[in-house]
Formats: C-alpha cells, sequence, structure tokens
C-alpha cells in the first residue's frame, strides 16, 4: 500500500489590491486554479480564490473579507478559467468584479431576484397612524 503525505492547505487572507499580483505569483509558481467562491457573512463578503499543486495536493487560497461596496478586479486576464466563477459571485451574490474577460452581464442564470444570495435590500414599510 502506498502511503500519501498530504501537506497542510493554506489560507491567505489578503487585501482586494493584491489579488492580482498574488494570482499571477501562484500562476507563474506552477498552482493551477482550481475554484473561486463567495459567501455573504456578517454583513461582509468573503471571496476565495482556490490554487492546486498538483504535484504536492497542497491548496493554497486567497481570502478577501471586504465591504459589500467594495469593487474587485476580474482575475479572467490571468486566469480564464475564472469566468464562470466570477460571473456566479457578481450575480448571485452582488460582488462587484470588474473587467471580467467575459461578462454575461448577469445573465448567466435565470433568475428572478437580483442577487439572491447577497445582502438583500431593506424594504421601508409605511406605517400609517390611527
Amino acid at each position: 500500500m502506498v502511503e500519501h503525505s498530504v501537506p497542510e492547505n493554506i489560507l491567505e487572507e489578503i487585501p482586494v489590491e493584491d489579488l492580482l499580483l498574488r494570482a499571477l505569483e501562484l500562476k507563474k509558481e506552477g498552482l493551477r486554479f482550481s475554484q473561486a467562491n463567495a459567501a455573504y457573512v456578517d454583513e461582509k463578503f468573503e471571496l476565495s480564490y482556490s490554487f492546486s499543486d498538483y504535484e504536492t495536493l497542497q491548496l493554497h487560497t486567497l481570502r478577501l473579507v471586504i465591504e459589500t461596496d467594495v469593487k474587485v478586479p476580474s482575475i479572467t486576464e490571468i486566469v480564464p478559467a475564472a469566468v464562470f466563477y466570477e460571473n456566479e459571485m457578481k450575480e448571485l451574490f452582488g460582488v462587484k468584479i470588474e473587467m471580467i474577460s467575459m461578462d454575461y452581464d448577469n445573465k448567466l442564470y435565470r433568475i428572478r431576484q437580483e442577487a439572491p444570495l447577497g445582502p438583500q435590500k431593506k424594504e421601508v414599510e409605511n406605517a400609517t397612524v390611527g
């Protein structure tokens, strides 16, 4: 039986302005883009971009924790495979991702509600006093 030693995964929290440089550095190190996702937690977005080393099986994730109005540059010019992940973040969560190489302009999914997984717009009810 062959034993495999899997190294500990890396989670690197970075500011949004470092995203493009770090994605490029990881690509140049030979890591391959694996996935990206978004979450809306505690009134902020948490964006994760994961890269894999196929030889060591190590996963390196870049994590951005940002306010909901922060603009995020697309990594699609560096990693074309990120196109669907970033369109999904934009459409389902309302993340403000700029310059996606192939922007579906919120038409990736057939959904009725704008950004259903992101911050919900607060509706103000007009109450009448009797």
